[in-house]
């Protein structure tokens, strides 16, 4: 009888669409750790100085009509490697979705705050999700919301995550 982590003829998963996976008798690690370096090095990111969060709880994103125009397939670019990430860094993913949302006409504002993200993630890189072996199948939900604080547009922001234990299982957001 196989042991429970017992390897098969190809070996142990360890890289699987982009996901690092390493696994252990204690549980399973999945980040992206080498995929966020990449993301750093494609954006000429490496030598910028980390910060603590993606985004500053006072930063206010809006149309910014009278800031100036920057590259919109730069943006849209990493906009979209950033989404990729949030796969397993649901720690981005608002910062991430807001920035998002101006993809037609982005602003130096906007940059600024998806720069900022990327600052974030120059010291988080090793950041991943970690779901431990258990027998506890406790399953734990979450949600919160912004009552029309939207400058914009003046509709809501939620957000819900589940746990089963202490493991992040589902995680959402949305205008």
């Amino acid at each position: 009888m196989k042991g429970e982590f017992e390897t098969s003829m190809m070996g142990e998963l360890t890289f699987f669409l982009g996901l690092q996976i390493k696994q252990s008798p204690k549980g399973i690690f999945i980040s992206q750790s080498k995929y966020t370096k990449e993301l750093i090095k494609k954006f000429g990111m490496e030598n910028v100085k980390a910060i603590g969060t993606p985004m500053s709880p006072t930063t206010v994103l809006d149309d910014d009509n009278n800031g100036k125009m920057v590259d919109e397939t730069m943006y849209r670019g990493m906009i979209g490697s950033l989404l990729y990430l949030t796969a397993n860094r649901p720690d981005i993913m608002f910062s991430v979705c807001k920035c998002a949302r101006f993809q037609s006409v982005p602003k130096e504002s906007h940059l600024t705050a998806v720069k900022r993200i990327i600052r974030y993630l120059i010291g988080t890189t090793e950041f991943g999700l970690w779901y431990d072996h258990s027998n506890n199948f406790s399953l734990r939900g979450f949600s919160d919301a912004d009552f029309v604080r939207d400058k914009t547009d003046r509709k809501s922001i939620s957000g819900t995550c589940q746990l089963l234990k202490n493991a992040l299982v589902s995680w959402h957001n949305k205008k």
